[in-house]
């Protein structure tokens, strides 16, 4: 008997389908689509506001959300699709160091599904967060060695061509793996957005760029006056080049020859008809050669002194590596004797003015606070995992988390990816600690801007730990702290709105549904702010100078009565949320105002998402 004889109809076809969407490359993982739609679609997800918990009076720009992300995702999907600029996450590292919690339990080592669990864990979440980024968004993920190659492929699947790369970071300077003779010391930062995004880069200085031959262009800087390519890549590039005012010869390196092609090459120059030849931009005073009075010269007259000097390195050479340009191996070796060999480099003159781009990259390595600048291009610093563990025992001043990221590490990627000007929104559903809200803060600080973070951080309680609550009591105990000020560092002008997800299952919405939550849900909608105010109202209103929502949570004389002399103030326009729009429609008469039906539109806005 075969070992599928025992099964019926069903369980062969529910086989066959899922062998058919199994792949033989790529990411594939156990997952159950059942369990996923019926997350997304069998309850609402729904915010009470915790005002003991909140930070700030009246208004409220940042947020806080406790509760599993997942369902903060759902709600966010409906409250700021497409509003967010910048998203950070720290996702757990599935290492079995109690790092991961799912079901109410730590996802162990020698879990046999322990990385099915995680990836589907995380494949729901950035699901979800996609269609929050802006046109111009991006998505950063912290990761380690061990887990990138699969997160990787997991967001390739999620966000299918828009990886932009990977930064690298020494996280610290040695481990325990004593055994292999191997240290893993760094960490990943994947780097994925939407087709409009691009760092900010820095803005170069011409602190560098002189004009001491009053150049009618301007200020210069010298540049190579090479190319990365050898000279049987580029035969033709590489030849001997001479100054013509002192007539001193320059050997080329034959690992990188000469940027340009020479008139003595015809027909290397007539096809490169873009491009000026090296007589050419001698004559236009592009090409800065060696000063005469400080560069050494030699003239070898036999050949037995040229090979001496080759031997005894007694040669040009290059800048950095110092390498030989003149070698046994060298062509037409007698072309260099009986001349003035000159010893410097020649270099192309770069006019400020002429530059393409005043903005440097941003590199993909992130390096340490003690290590060199690079002139094409910035890096971010960090001081390693340390810098996070210390800014967060500055705050408590004990241990109260494990392996925090450093603040200024993200304060450097919100910099490079937002906007000082603009009220750019950066989220983090992994908030753990709370670092990133710190970085934003700090970020505005940094250069007066106006961001807005919302951060979503679960209690990560388990059977075991039933009080645990990272979220109440690390994550917005830190960030109050930072807002309030601690150890001589002062207060920040800032807020947030502590809330806490709630599910409400399908057919107790119409009684379940209260009208506070109603209110924040369609304020973050049009506002992304809450103007949160418990005491009973005939209306809730927020506005600014040019738009107005009204929700009514009861349609009587005094409400209607109220809402008709407010709209007779002003033009402002106005949408109003009722449940009896008929009846407001009735009542009202004004050119600036509509309305919309409760909880229709909340059925549509709230309800399971396909």
């Amino acid at each position: 008997m075969g070992k599928y004889d025992k099964l019926n109809k069903e369980e062969l076809i529910e086989l066959l389908t899922k062998r058919d969407a199994e792949r033989k490359f790529g990411l594939v993982w156990e997952r159950n689509q059942i369990e996923h739609d019926n997350a997304l679609n069998n309850d609402y997800v729904f915010m009470d506001f915790i005002s003991e918990l909140s930070v700030g009076k009246d208004s409220y720009d940042n947020l806080i959300i406790e509760g599993d992300n997942f369902d903060a995702l759902r709600y966010l999907n409906l409250t700021h699709k497409g509003k967010i600029k910048c998203i950070y996450i720290d996702p757990p590292y599935n290492t079995g160091n109690k790092d991961f919690i799912y079901n109410d339990h730590y996802v162990k080592e020698d879990d046999a599904y322990r990385y099915s669990t995680w990836l589907e864990f995380l494949y729901r979440r950035l699901l979800l967060s996609r269609d929050l980024l802006r046109e111009d968004g991006v998505l950063f993920v912290s990761i380690n060695d061990e887990n990138r190659s699969k997160l990787e492929l997991l967001l390739d699947e999620v966000f299918p061509g828009q990886r932009i790369g990977s930064m690298v970071w020494r996280t610290k300077d040695t481990t325990n793996k004593k055994d292999i003779r191997f240290s893993s010391t760094h960490e990943h930062i994947l780097i994925y957005a939407n087709p409009l995004f691009k760092f900010n880069g820095i803005q170069k200085t011409d602190k560098k760029y002189k004009n001491p031959d009053n150049d009618p262009l301007g200020k210069w800087n010298i540049d190579p006056l090479t190319v990365g390519a050898d000279r049987f890549e580029r035969e033709t590039f590489f030849y001997p080049l001479q100054n013509p005012k002192t007539e001193r010869w320059y050997p080329c390196d034959p690992d990188r020859v000469w940027a340009y092609t020479t008139e003595q090459n015809p027909e290397s120059a007539a096809r490169r008809r873009d491009s000026e030849t090296m007589e050419e931009w001698i004559r236009q005073n592009k090409i800065i050669f060696p000063n005469p009075d400080d560069e050494k010269v030699v003239i070898w007259q036999t050949m037995d002194e040229l090979i001496s000097a080759i031997k005894n390195g007694e040669v040009p050479v290059t800048p950095k590596k110092k390498k030989p340009l003149i070698t046994l191996d060298t062509p037409n070796l007698e072309f260099w004797l009986n001349k003035q060999i000159g010893f410097g480099r020649p270099g192309f003159k770069k006019h400020w003015i002429n530059l393409k781009s005043k903005v440097n990259p941003l590199g993909s390595w992130i390096a340490r606070v003690n290590e060199e600048d690079d002139e094409d291009y910035i890096v971010l610093r960090t001081k390693g995992t340390g810098e996070g563990s210390d800014a967060l025992e500055a705050i408590f001043r004990k241990k109260v988390f494990n392996n925090p990221k450093p603040p200024k590490l993200i304060q450097q990627l919100i910099l490079q990816s937002t906007s000082s000007y603009e009220s750019d929104i950066i989220l983090d559903f992994f908030a753990g600690s709370g670092t990133t809200a710190q970085s934003v803060l700090e970020s505005n600080v940094h250069d007066s801007g106006n961001r807005k973070f919302i951060l979503v951080s679960s209690k990560e309680s388990t059977i075991n730990e039933p009080k645990k609550n990272i979220c109440k009591d690390i994550c917005a105990k830190r960030v109050s702290t930072v807002i309030n000020g601690y150890q001589g560092q002062k207060a920040i002008d800032s807020n947030f709105a502590y809330l806490r997800t709630k599910r409400i299952n399908r057919e107790d919405i119409y009684v379940n549904l209260q009208h506070p939550q109603i209110w924040s849900a369609l304020e973050l909608i049009h506002f992304n702010k809450l103007t949160v105010d418990s005491d009973f109202k005939l209306f809730y209103e927020q506005n600014n100078k040019f738009k107005r929502i009204i929700y009514l949570p009861e349609v009587n004389k005094a409400s209607l009565e109220a809402l008709f002399t407010l709209l007779e103030k002003d033009t402002i326009s106005t949408l109003i949320y009722s449940w009896q729009p008929g009846i407001v429609n009735q009542y009202i008469h004004s050119e600036h105002s509509s309305v919309e039906q409760i909880p229709d539109y909340l059925i549509e806005r709230f309800g399971g998402i396909v």
